[in-house]
Parts: C-alpha cells; sequence; structure tokens
C-alpha cells in the first residue's frame, strides 16, 4: 500500500515552487553520526537550487558544506478539521501542505557572493512592498559577513504532501479548504494575543 495515498501526493512542480516561496522559512536537518541537526532557515530558490545562510557558530553550519546530503521541509497550512464542517459523516482529522526537499550542499565562500546574496534574498523577502532596501554599503551588513555561511543545496528529490481531504465528496473537499483558510486566519491572532497578551 502506497503511503501517503496517491491523492494526497502533489508533484506538480509549480505547487511546491508556490509553497517554497510563499513559505520560505525551512526546516534544514542534516545528520552528523546518529545525532540529527536542525535549523529553521529561509531559503530562496533560484532555478534547481535552494539558497542559504547560516551563522557559523551554529553547530550544523559544519554540515552544511560540500557533497553532505539534506533534508528540508516546507510548511504550508495546517489545521485540525472538525466533522462537524463535513455534510457526510466522517472522522476528525488533521489537514496539511509540507513539501520535502532532498539535495546535496555545496558550500559558496565568496564574499561579494555572501554580500549580494543577503542582499537579494532582503529583496525577495521584502515583496512585494519593498519598504526597506539593504544597501551594498551598509556597515552593519559588512561588518557581519565574517560570521555568516553561504550554502546552496541542489535539489535531487522533492515531494509535495498536500493533505486537504482529496478523498471526500467535492463539497467537503470545498468545506474543509474553507475552513483551513478560517482557521488559519483567526488562530495566528487569538495564538499571538494569548501568549503575549498584557498583564
Amino acid at each position: 500500500m502506497q503511503y501517503p495515498p496517491k491523492y494526497h501526493l502533489d508533484n506538480d512542480t509549480s505547487h511546491l515552487v508556490e509553497v517554497i516561496k510563499t513559505y520560505p522559512l525551512a526546516t534544514v536537518i542534516s545528520v552528523q553520526g546518529k545525532q540529527p541537526l536542525i535549523t529553521h532557515l529561509p531559503l530562496v530558490l533560484e532555478e534547481d537550487k535552494l539558497i542559504g545562510h547560516i551563522d557559523i557558530y551554529n553547530p550544523q553550519a559544519e554540515l552544511l558544506k560540500d557533497h553532505n546530503d539534506v533534508t528540508i521541509i516546507f510548511s504550508g497550512p495546517q489545521c485540525y478539521i472538525s466533522p462537524s464542517v463535513y455534510s457526510t459523516t466522517q472522522l476528525p482529522t488533521w489537514n496539511y501542505i509540507k513539501v520535502h526537499v532532498t539535495g546535496t550542499v555545496e558550500a559558496i565562500d565568496s564574499k561579494a557572493a555572501l554580500k549580494q546574496s543577503l542582499i537579494t534574498m532582503t529583496e525577495f523577502l521584502e515583496a512585494p512592498n519593498h519598504k526597506y532596501v539593504l544597501e551594498p554599503d551598509n556597515p552593519r551588513l559588512e561588518r557581519n559577513l565574517n560570521y555568516i555561511k553561504m550554502f546552496a543545496i541542489t535539489i535531487k528529490e522533492w515531494e509535495g504532501k498536500f493533505k486537504l481531504s482529496q478523498d471526500k465528496k467535492p463539497s467537503d473537499t470545498e468545506a474543509a479548504r474553507e475552513e483551513l483558510i478560517r482557521v488559519n486566519q483567526e488562530s495566528i491572532k487569538q495564538f499571538l494575543d494569548n501568549v503575549f497578551a498584557k498583564k
């Protein structure tokens, strides 16, 4: 039996790219011996490579260099789906969007490339409003170049896991989609209000 089921897999490259562009904060997983090292970093897709930067003091930095394998997870929206949203009898479930990527790492040691990459990533992340521009002559940028490593990941395989109630009848699939939108819009505000409630 295939798992996850075929109807929960989406390997349309355009869909996977959209997830990566919309939710660029990745979970980056390397393995040293039997010990996994995990860091959360924004990654930008440039052609067939993912570009990222890591603090030199992060232990995982030593593994993000030439020819090492890496696994990356990009996470889209997700939420609990109550049976109450369906028009048919169902059980509770959890819907989510994930993109799993495996690849090999290449360290990029050029300070000029690192500097330009940081500028380019900032421009990408500032879109569409571009309220801030990281200028090449920014003295803080220059001072921090010695403390950042740049790397590129050549993608070998990627897989989209889109669990969106596709096995239900069309009206229930649409109801689950609307619930995913509603919950994600409301839960962010509620979570932040609860965590950072004024005392």
